[in-house]
């Protein structure tokens, strides 16, 4: 069965517009993303789903491949779901594209994960960290079941809880990494909107659950840390750089 990444990417992010190129360690994001995708799957076997030509002209000239998809991509998954159109595999693996800390690792235990339930939606999460701030509605917080099935995800603190003496000793938080097929990923696409849990919390995962389509979610290795924000970029690149030493 063939597995492939895409990583959607597009310029005009309303957060920060320009992410995919903005320069780490003097370095292109969106490559960063690219290399580590490739340790996890083979560089033939990576694309960039992308609207914009000069996203497109930086990773084809780094020896990866590129798909042009429609500017009126509702979301990164709907932007996978057009290039996959293009693409023949077994497996599509998201990985977004301000995630330059994902491990490489993970990419593979979520296609495995995938490989294992194949009627599953996968997706990956992690422990929300000390350095972190459960609160802040740039981290999207997961609620699963004891069988680690989504049961929602938002930007608030969840769980809550009524008395102190029963708050929750950690927090999980959503990481980026996605796997599908290509029917999940035209039915999701097929949905033609946004629903109302997903436009409200700006959370695209939650259009699967509207859909009715059980999704597992996946323990990856905990300090991924995605760029949300131009203030990111310094923690960003701060951690890269312990990873680049480690790996000379």
């Amino acid at each position: 069965m063939r597995s492939v990444v895409i990583i959607p990417a597009r310029y005009a992010s309303s957060r920060y517009p320009g992410k995919p190129l903005v320069p780490l360690l003097g370095k292109p994001m969106i490559l960063w993303v690219a290399e580590l995708s490739a340790r996890a799957v083979g560089v033939e076997h990576v694309y960039v789903a992308t609207d914009d030509g000069r996203i497109a002209d930086v990773v084809e000239m780094a020896g990866f491949q590129s798909v042009m998809t429609s500017c009126e991509a509702l979301t990164g998954t709907d932007r996978l779901a057009q290039a996959a159109k293009n693409i023949e595999a077994d497996i599509y693996i998201n990985v977004q594209g301000d995630e330059p800390l994902a491990d490489p690792s993970d990419i593979i235990k979520v296609r495995n994960s995938k490989l294992a339930a194949m009627d599953m939606i996968i997706n990956g999460f992690s422990r929300v960290s000390d350095g972190e701030d459960p609160n802040s509605v740039n981290i999207p917080k997961v609620i699963t079941n004891e069988r680690d099935e989504l049961v929602y995800m938002s930007r608030v603190a969840l769980p809550g809880f009524k008395d102190v003496k029963c708050a929750p000793s950690y927090y999980k938080k959503q990481v980026c990494i996605y796997a599908f097929t290509r029917e999940e990923l035209n039915i999701f696409h097929g949905f033609g909107r946004k629903s109302e849990l997903e436009r409200a919390e700006d959370i695209e995962i939650l259009r699967f659950l509207e859909l009715g389509s059980t999704v597992k979610m996946v323990e990856t290795r905990p300090g991924s840390l995605a760029v949300d924000v131009p203030a990111d970029v310094a923690k960003v690149e701060a951690l890269l750089n312990k990873f680049v030493k480690s790996y000379k």
